[in-house]
C-alpha cells in the first residue's frame, strides 16, 4: 500500500528524507485533489491503462548517482531542480519501474504539501496545474517509465508566473465545484 502523508515541512533536513509527519493521507483525499495512484505490478496493466488514458507516447528516465559522475552531492544539486514547486500544463504520469522516489503534492484547499512515495509497481496521475515537486530517496535511484498523451515534453512552470497560468486557474476551478 502507497505511503502518503502530510509533509512535515522541517527545511532543516534533507529533501530526500521521509519528512513523515505521523497525520496520513488517504488515497480518497488524493482523488480529490486529482491526483490518481494505482499499483500496476505488470506490463500489461500500465499499457492497458495507457491506451484506456490514451497516452501514445512513453520514455524512461533513470535517475541515478551513476549519471553524475558517482557524486552524490553532484546529484543532490541537480536534483533541486525537480524538488522546485511547480505546474505542468499536461498531466504528469510516471510509473516507477525500481527504486523510490517522492512526489509532493500541494493541496491548495488546505495549503499544506502531501508525500507520497513511489516504490516499485506504483503509479502516480499528477493533475495539470496542480503544484507539486519530485525527490529521489535517499536510496539516490528510480527508475521510471514516462508517459505522455501526445509528443514527450517536460516543461515546468515554476512560481511566482504558474499562479497566473489559465491550466492553474482551471485547476482550482475543478476544487471548488468538487
Amino acid at each position: 500500500m502507497v505511503a502518503a502523508y502530510f509533509f512535515d515541512n522541517d527545511d532543516s533536513v534533507d529533501f530526500r528524507q521521509p519528512h513523515n509527519s505521523g497525520k496520513d493521507v488517504s488515497l480518497d483525499h488524493l482523488a480529490k485533489l486529482g491526483v490518481i495512484y494505482k499499483h500496476l505490478p505488470s506490463q500489461e496493466e500500465v499499457d492497458s491503462l495507457a491506451e484506456q488514458r490514451g497516452y501514445k507516447n512513453r520514455d524512461i528516465m533513470n535517475l541515478n548517482a551513476a549519471r553524475f559522475d558517482n557524486n552524490e552531492q553532484l546529484m543532490v544539486e541537480k536534483m533541486k531542480v525537480f524538488y522546485k514547486e511547480h505546474i505542468h500544463e499536461d498531466e504528469e504520469i510516471r510509473y516507477c519501474m525500481d527504486g523510490d522516489g517522492y512526489f509532493d503534492i500541494k493541496d491548495s484547499v488546505l495549503d499544506r504539501w502531501i508525500r507520497v512515495r513511489l516504490d516499485r509497481y506504483d503509479l502516480i496521475i499528477v493533475p495539470a496545474g496542480i503544484f507539486h515537486r519530485f525527490a529521489v530517496t535517499t536510496n539516490n535511484y528510480i527508475k521510471a517509465l514516462r508517459l505522455f498523451k501526445d509528443e514527450p515534453k517536460w516543461q515546468a512552470i515554476n512560481k511566482p508566473e504558474a499562479d497566473q497560468n489559465p491550466i492553474r486557474k482551471s485547476y482550482l476551478a475543478t476544487l471548488q465545484t468538487a
